[in-house]
């Protein structure tokens, strides 16, 4: 079988998948660790009954409402590559607004930056900050011993190391020092509704979706304890899902430690993100 008669198989196997063609474009080039143009020059290549009969496999994982960044063990995420797999959630686009937002107040910051990346998971967050943050350093903190190995392996890829530390912590119990920023995009997910979601998303760890019968079980933790773990002036910048930001406003002002309390939204003209500054 040769490439483009593998991807047109790829392109007419795919169940109920939006785009297809570009899904099964993906999983070649992975497959044969090659690029876009590889591809449109050489499709008359021949391919391996190896390659051929793992790429159907993954055309059938992909059925089965496996994301197909954990058949590839990759997800972009502010223009850098992230190893994932089935103990983080995959980055979202949507999260980069977090990390634009943090990006756009220390843009003329001139001391060290601490940050604190709370619920780390692949390390997303944390190590585009790093990255993109020239005198910071980054805590990254989860209650998950693999989403901490995987984050570790994140940012040594990304050639952040020596910016990074990592503590195996349930929310703020083993943090022991005080932080310029706070980020965390904490599970918010009700309980009941984890099993109405796509069964992409229901692949992805429950630990990391689950944020209680309401909701706001971490935004709670949140609200009552970050500020103990702000310097003077610090930031509180986390994640919300779309329906959650009255809410979580409430339970920041309820606490009397927050002030300049605001939300941005994202592409799509949902409430993403709130921002606000530790009452001193």
């Amino acid at each position: 079988m040769k490439i483009k008669e593998l991807l047109e198989y790829g392109r007419c196997n795919l169940i109920e998948k939006s785009e297809p063609g570009r899904l099964s474009k993906i999983l070649l080039k992975h497959l044969l660790k090659v690029d876009d143009i590889y591809l449109i020059i050489n499709g008359e290549e021949k391919i391996s009954e190896d390659i051929k009969e793992e790429f159907k496999q993954d055309i059938e994982l992909l059925n089965s409402g496996k994301p197909i960044q954990y058949i590839t063990n990759n997800q972009e995420f502010m223009k850098l590559d992230f190893y994932v797999d089935e103990n983080v959630l995959i980055p979202q686009p949507d999260t980069e607004i977090l990390v634009e937002e943090v990006l756009n107040i220390c843009k003329y910051k001139k001391d060290d930056i601490n940050i604190l990346d709370l619920c780390t998971g692949s390390g997303a967050i944390g190590i585009s900050l790093a990255r993109y943050i020239k005198k910071s350093m980054v805590t990254m903190s989860d209650i998950s011993e693999k989403a901490l190995e995987i984050a570790n392996e994140n940012a040594e890829e990304n050639n952040l190391k020596d910016k990074c530390t990592f503590v195996k912590s349930d929310m703020f119990e083993n943090i022991e020092k005080k932080f310029d920023i706070i980020v965390s995009n904490p599970p918010y997910i009700k309980t009941k509704v984890i099993d109405t979601l796509d069964r992409e998303v229901q692949n992805e760890p429950k630990i990391a979706l689950d944020g209680g019968q309401d909701g706001l079980y971490f935004y709670k933790i949140i609200a009552n304890e970050a500020w103990k773990y702000l310097k003077q002036n610090g930031i509180l910048a986390i994640e919300i899902g779309y329906d959650q930001r009255d809410e979580v406003i409430k339970l920041l002002k309820d606490t009397g430690k927050f002030k300049d309390i605001y939300s941005k939204k994202d592409l799509s003209g949902n409430n993403r993100i709130i921002i606000c500054k530790k009452i001193n």
